[in-house]
C-alpha cells in the first residue's frame, strides 16, 4: 500500500519540509518517528525515500559525539522551499506541529496514555495520563454515555495533549471564566 500523501517525490518533500523546519540534526530513528507521527507515510516508503534523499544529496550524514545524525543540505533546503506547495499546507503544518511536540516530549521524557473501561449502567470511563520523567503530571478520568464520544475524546487527547494539559491548568487556576458565562 502506498503512502496516503502520494508519490515517492511527495514523501521526500514531506520529509525535507519537516527536517528543514526542525533545523537541527536528528538520528534516523527519530526522523522515522517524527514522520510516522502523522500516519501519512508508510515505513517502507519512508525508508526508500530516505535512501534516495541521501543518494541525491538532499540530506547528508554527519557524526556528532559518535552518533550518526542527518541534516538537510543546501540542495535539500532549496527543494523543500521550492516544491512544498505540492503538498497541502495544512497537512505540512499539522505534521510539523506533531513533530515538534514529539521532539519536545522525547527530550523531556513525556509519555501520554489513554484507556477506556466499561463503567456502571453501560457508561464508558475514559482515562488520560501524562508522565514526565516517570512522574505523573496529569491524570484525569471522565465517565461518558457513549463509546463513540469516549473514543473522540481519546483521539483529541492524542492529537493535542499539550493543549489539554495547558487548558486544565488554566481552568483549575480559574483564568477562563468565559466558558461558564451564559
Amino acid at each position: 500500500m502506498a503512502s496516503p500523501i502520494g508519490t515517492q517525490r511527495h514523501v521526500k518533500l514531506f520529509v525535507l519540509y519537516l527536517l528543514d523546519n526542525i533545523n537541527y540534526p536528528l538520528d534516523y530513528a527519530t526522523i522515522n518517528d517524527i514522520v510516522r507521527q502523522t500516519d501519512f507515510v508508510m515505513y517502507l516508503d519512508f525508508a526508500e525515500a530516505f535512501i534516495s534523499m541521501l543518494d541525491l544529496g538532499l540530506i547528508e550524514k554527519i557524526e556528532e559525539n559518535g552518533e550518526e545524525l542527518y541534516v538537510v543540505t543546501k540542495k535539500g533546503r532549496f527543494c523543500s522551499q521550492q516544491f512544498h506547495g505540492e503538498i497541502i499546507m495544512p497537512v505540512l503544518e499539522n505534521a510539523l506541529q506533531k513533530a515538534l511536540r514529539y521532539l519536545d516530549f522525547k527530550k523531556r521524557g513525556v509519555v501520554i496514555h489513554s484507556w477506556l473501561e466499561r463503567a456502571e449502567n453501560g457508561k464508558i470511563r475514559v482515562s488520560f495520563s501524562m508522565t514526565e520523567q516517570n512522574v505523573c503530571i496529569f491524570s484525569q478520568t471522565l465517565v461518558v454515555d457513549h463509546e463513540d464520544r469516549a473514543r473522540k475524546m481519546q483521539d483529541n487527547f492524542y492529537e493535542r495533549p499539550e493543549d489539554i494539559y495547558r487548558g486544565m491548568i488554566t481552568l483549575t487556576e480559574g483564568r477562563i471564566n468565559y466558558l461558564f458565562d451564559d
